[in-house]
């Protein structure tokens, strides 16, 4: 009887042997299919062209230190720039005739090259029939590259060719370096095609400086080209000269 038993257990420790074996020999396969390297692009060591509008070169280059030999300024950083560019369109029917608006924020959108942002009444107004919410116009806010390239169209191209042009009053100042005038015609700008106009509407320009006073704005306006009437030089000047 002995001698049965032991024969019959031995298949059960062969088997064992043999998944163990086995194991051990999965063990060593995984440990050698390690996850190829994938070979990485070398970084090119040519360093990419950043774009600058023309100007904001002219600004950088001549602007800056004509400014500071101009007022004095002790550090590159108290020389005013142009931070920001805005445009208003108002549509006093913008409620009642929503197709306005659509043609309003698509030539404000080819002129700037900026999405227009639809606004709206924050109060109501009685005698124009305004509520809350109820969409007026539309606006661009330009910064940047953008503003500088809007700014170039408008000094060379837009603004010489407005019927009967003898430039901006010198006077539109905010007392905060801030600049404002008025475009009574949409079609001074290239990008708008005639043909297409439904109505000719005029809009709000607003050039926002870092200057304290209006004279440094005036000076920074000038440099740029801007077309600006001359200021009539005062008596104690001329005084002073003489």
């Amino acid at each position: 009887m002995a001698t049965k038993e032991t024969k019959k257990e031995t298949p059960k420790k062969t088997t064992a042997k043999k998944q163990t074996a086995k194991k051990s020999t999965e063990i060593k396969q995984t440990v050698k299919k390690q996850p190829e390297k994938k070979s990485t692009p070398k970084k090119s060591t040519h360093s990419k062209s950043v774009y600058t509008p023309n100007l904001k070169k002219h600004y950088n280059e001549k602007i800056v230190p004509a400014l500071i030999k101009q007022f004095g300024y002790k550090n590159i950083m108290e020389v005013p720039r142009v931070t920001m560019i805005s445009l208003n369109i108002g549509i006093g029917d913008a409620k009642n005739n929503p197709k306005a608006l659509e043609n309003a924020v698509a030539e404000l959108t080819l002129v700037t090259g900026q999405k227009a942002v639809v606004t709206r009444a924050r109060k109501d107004i009685s005698n124009f029939k305004v509520r809350i919410g109820y969409p007026v116009g539309c606006k661009v806010n330009l910064r940047g590259n953008r503003m500088y390239e809007f700014f170039e169209r408008l000094i060379s191209i837009a603004l010489p060719r407005t019927r009967d042009f003898r430039g901006l009053s010198f006077k539109s100042f905010d007392r905060k370096g801030n600049y404002s005038f008025g475009v009574k015609e949409q079609i001074i700008f290239t990008e708008i095609d005639y043909d297409k106009v439904d109505s000719i509407r005029g809009m709000d320009v607003t050039i926002t400086t870092s200057a304290s006073t209006d004279d440094e704005a005036y000076g920074l306006l000038k440099e740029f080209g801007f077309p600006l009437k001359e200021k009539p030089i005062k008596q104690e000047e001329v005084v002073e000269a003489a």
